[in-house]
């Protein structure tokens, strides 16, 4: 990927988030958007060899539009700042987890898992957790996964965290932080020319492999309910 140009144009309309600029720079728009659809089109060639789940999806089921809903939002600003793409066997609205790419000036990532799961899945989960835990921690304690998602600050598993545990569940539990837990999405910040490396792809594969065992334990909770 081109990220020198995906990032200049982000840039701009970071700094002219206008729909009048906009449609004067709109080419810049469609060559950068180019740019990551071409990755993404890659990125799903390469998950699929360690995850042929995702096989059948297109660049068209996985990335995000660029325009912003703006109706429940103080911020009117009408573009967003960075292209996203969700990389799931269910696509982007399903609560099935997949494989997330973002691209920003500052903030490129690859994500991996499932967020804003409803109550009665996440307690599922929980109970899942519960009932196998030994499977669990060869899941998020092994040195690989730790090594990439919870030594940094760069990396992260969880976006959100009760304080307290959850109603239903024993406050002695020995791994009660992974209970506590509101989704089960783990993510690594990358540098913003990570994209423009000839190994690229094989990187962000060695990301994702990591994380699928992860994946695949809440997958197999959250398509009982889908």
């Amino acid at each position: 990927m081109n990220t020198t140009l995906v990032l200049e144009f982000l840039r701009n309309i970071a700094a002219n988030n206008d729909r009048t600029w906009f449609q004067n720079h709109r080419d810049e728009y469609i060559a950068a958007r180019t740019e990551f659809e071409n990755y993404v089109e890659k990125a799903i060639a390469r998950i699929a060899r360690f995850d042929n789940s995702i096989a059948h999806i297109t660049v068209k089921d996985t990335v995000y539009r660029f325009y912003r809903d703006t109706r429940f939002s103080p911020d009117k600003s009408p573009y967003k700042r960075h292209l996203g793409a969700y990389i799931a066997a269910h696509g982007k609205k399903a609560f099935h987890g997949g494989y997330y790419v973002h691209v920003e000036p500052g903030n490129c990532m690859l994500a991996c898992g499932c967020y804003y799961l409803p109550t009665n899945i996440l307690t599922a989960c929980r109970n899942e957790i519960m009932a196998n835990t030994a499977e669990w921690l060869q899941c998020v304690e092994n040195k690989k996964f730790q090594s990439l998602f919870r030594k940094g600050d760069d990396c992260g598993f969880g976006l959100e965290k009760l304080k307290t545990c959850p109603a239903g569940f024993p406050k002695d539990f020995e791994h009660l932080d992974y209970l506590r837990m509101k989704d089960y999405c783990c993510w690594r910040n990358v540098d913003d020319h990570f994209f423009d490396h000839e190994d690229a792809l094989d990187r962000m594969a060695d990301v994702f492999k990591t994380a699928k065992p992860m994946l695949d334990f809440v997958n197999a909770v959250i398509d009982d309910y889908e």
